[in-house]
């Protein structure tokens, strides 16, 4: 059996503790969580269920002292900003248990945030245990699974990814998160702040870059919001006519001026068709679709228990899914 503590207890924490709650030999044994308003509450009584007896501590320290025998494995689930991960990673690191974060900045952060990244590496290495950044994505659908569809090519002349959704069955933090709802005045001060936005987007490109060999020497992102043109009402809100239901973000990867990989993401309440879909231009050149996309919470997830297995077999250090052996489903 594999104990895990997760950190984060919120909708995605919640999500994974359910999921983690049908597994044969993984089980969650400890949680922590920062909110007053769960702390000390059985986690079988916030999912809906029977007590657990693993209630909702307010440090790693604290939850380690309710155990006799630590967990083999850490699962984090708090922020998307690496540079806020790096104490949470200190925390669990030094009492040995390996780790899997869905902190999007942390799938391939050595371009954006390289102090950062080396000093989460060096942190991992001293106490001998490996780190992960995953998700659907970042973490697979737009970096992970087109870096493996390109092993059938003989030659790769460039890439294009595009991962479109409805967001409207996805839960509500994620569609804050793009701005659904907001009028434009206010979806641009978000913006501003840096607080909207899909997180991860050029990760994405740096990782697929660096998986088929492709030094990149300049990336560009843009950012826009998907205007509503009809008024629009879903469970989690109401969208009047040009306010925005979502947003689209754009980032190209260019070599020498040419363009070599392009990501497009689009996120919307609303959006007529989803999907996820893979263009290689090479020798062979295809498409690769996934006809109505994949969710993203239910994916999110599952590739991070998913993950676990090979983390904990993975070398020391800040790892990539291109770093470690290929998760496949746990039952």
């Amino acid at each position: 059996m594999i104990g895990v503590l997760q950190m984060g207890f919120g909708p995605l924490g919640k999500q994974i503790a359910h999921y983690i709650a049908d597994k044969k030999n993984v089980k969650t044994i400890a949680v922590v969580d920062l909110d007053p308003d769960l702390i000390g509450k059985d986690i079988g009584e916030l999912l809906g269920k029977d007590k657990t007896g693993v209630t909702v501590s307010s440090s790693v320290d604290e939850a380690l002292a309710k155990l006799d025998k630590k967990p083999d494995v850490a699962v984090i689930t708090t922020v998307s900003s690496i540079k806020k991960l790096v104490g949470q990673v200190e925390a669990v690191a030094k009492h040995g248990m390996p780790i899997v974060s869905t902190c999007e900045e942390l799938s391939y952060p050595w371009k954006e945030n390289e102090a950062v990244s080396n000093e989460i590496d060096q942190i991992c290495k001293k106490y001998k245990v490996a780190c992960l950044g995953t998700g659907v994505n970042p973490g697979f659908l737009m970096d992970y699974l087109p870096s493996t569809l390109t092993s059938i090519c003989k030659d790769v002349d460039s890439i294009t990814v595009e991962r479109i959704q409805d967001a409207t069955p996805r839960r509500v933090p994620f569609q804050k998160k793009i701005g659904a709802g907001l009028n434009l005045s206010s979806f641009k001060e978000k913006e501003a702040e840096g607080t909207l936005r899909h997180v991860g987007l050029k990760e994405s490109v740096y990782f697929l870059a660096s998986c088929v060999g492709i030094d990149l020497d300049e990336v560009t992102e843009e950012l826009n919001p998907v205007v509503s043109d009809n008024d629009i009402s879903v469970p989690s809100m109401n969208i009047k006519k040009g306010d925005a239901r979502g947003v689209e973000q754009i980032s190209h990867g260019y070599q020498n001026g040419v363009l070599k990989i392009k990501m497009h993401f689009k996120a919307a309440i609303g959006e007529p068709r989803s999907y996820d879909k893979v263009t290689v231009k090479g020798e062979p050149s295809f498409v690769s679709e996934i006809d109505g996309g994949i969710n993203g919470d239910i994916a999110t997830c599952a590739i991070t228990i998913n993950s676990i297995k090979s983390v904990l077999k993975a070398n020391p250090g800040l790892q990539t899914m291109s770093t470690i052996s290929v998760p496949g489903y746990l039952s």
